[in-house]
């Protein structure tokens, strides 16, 4: 890699040597003495095992080896200004490719609407947006941008959270009228259950605090899935009790053809992250991303919670 730096830097020496027309002008241009100059051309004439100039005590010329050099040097040059110029308009405006991962039922029903209107506010941004039922791993080189629920534990990676969000109980009123409505934790080892089952989720165990106190309870999973759209049409149906993130039931909650049970107890945290590398930072392209991100869903957020729920 240093080697390629001095050549670059040699290359846009000989091209200042050639446009001043001479060494003294070309020192003068340097702030070096007309020696140093000579001596440069010469290490670099060495280097390269050819004669780049005819010297003589009027002008100098090029000869035929240094006219190619000139002509490469000014067309290498050129591309390395393009590509530091594109680099500065990256940093600058959000352009260029990016890759973005989400889970299936979240990611098809909430991220995809906001990369919609993102490429219609930033169409020099190409999109490539990949769904999956278990997100990939943090040091996965595929995307730019992960959507995940709940803060990684991972220093490696930058994390921000987009939105507020929570798992809440809920069952279709049929079937609480049914089987009854737990009271306690503890009355939902009586219960049908439907279970999500994503990575390595402990199976069957819901976790529920109030306060300080926090209760695990081996749940008997009726159903099992690992498609939250499905897991969610089946408690419609009143198979039984789901865990389900606030942002994929709340419809149904506010139209009421589902109900929230042990309100008063919650469940681990599964706020909305917006997960990518540290080396992305400064990339435009991401930033800009999640920036929207944020405020597209943070005020999805606010109207949601803004709206009465249906109560029996």
């Amino acid at each position: 890699m240093q080697e390629l730096g001095n050549a670059s830097s040699e290359m846009a020496f000989f091209h200042l040597l050639v446009r001043c027309g001479s060494l003294s002008a070309t020192a003068r241009e340097l702030g070096l003495t007309t020696p140093a100059v000579s001596r440069r051309l010469a290490l670099l004439e060495q280097r390269l095992g050819v004669q780049l100039l005819n010297r003589t005590t009027r002008r100098n010329s090029l000869t035929p080896e240094g006219e190619e050099y000139l002509v490469q040097a000014r067309r290498i040059l050129a591309d390395i200004e393009d590509v530091e110029h594109s680099l500065r308009r990256s940093m600058a405006e959000p352009l260029g490719l990016l890759r973005v991962n989400a889970t299936l039922g979240f990611g098809r029903s909430h991220i995809a609407p906001v990369i919609s209107r993102f490429c219609k506010t930033y169409p020099q941004v190409q999109i490539q947006f990949h769904l999956s039922v278990t997100p990939p791993p943090l040091t996965d080189d595929a995307f730019d941008v992960c959507i995940r629920f709940g803060e990684p534990p991972d220093a490696r990676v930058i994390a921000r959270k987009v939105a507020a969000n929570r798992r809440l109980l809920c069952a279709a009123p049929a079937y609480l009228e049914r089987h009854g409505t737990p009271r306690v934790p503890a009355d939902l080892a009586r219960h049908q259950c439907i279970s999500i089952h994503h990575g390595q989720d402990a199976y069957g165990i819901w976790r529920l605090s109030a306060g300080r106190r926090t209760e695990s309870v081996k749940v008997a999973e009726t159903m099992v899935t690992n498609d939250g759209d499905i897991a969610v049409a089946w408690a419609l149906d009143g198979h039984g009790i789901l865990m389900r993130a606030e942002w994929d039931i709340d419809k149904y909650l506010h139209s009421g053809r589902l109900r929230q049970v042990l309100e008063q107890y919650s469940t681990p945290p599964a706020d909305i992250y917006a997960v990518y590398p540290s080396r992305h930072q400064k990339a435009r392209r991401v930033t800009a991303f999640v920036d929207f991100l944020c405020a597209e869903l943070g005020q999805a957020t606010s109207k949601t919670q803004a709206q009465p729920r249906h109560r029996r």
